[in-house]
């Protein structure tokens, strides 16, 4: 699958989700994650999202480039 095409529309989506701390259910390289997201930033000229794994507590990061799909929960 290839990667997710980020419109204007989507960023808002997940910029809105980081900023109210929502869940982001994403997959990436044909594994499925739901996180809280805590940021959106950028990373050695990669932009990426930066979210909790709800159960552990561990903050993962995300490059947008290499998301395949994702969804604001709830």
């Amino acid at each position: 699958m290839p990667p997710l095409r980020w419109t204007a529309d989507r960023m808002d989506q997940l910029e809105h989700a980081a900023r109210r701390g929502q869940r982001v259910a994403l997959s990436r390289r044909g594994t499925e994650y739901v996180v809280v997201a805590l940021r959106v930033t950028n990373e050695d000229r990669h932009d990426v999202l930066i979210g909790r794994l709800p159960m552990t507590g561990e903050e993962l990061t995300f490059r947008l480039d290499q998301i395949d799909s994702f969804q604001v929960v709830g």
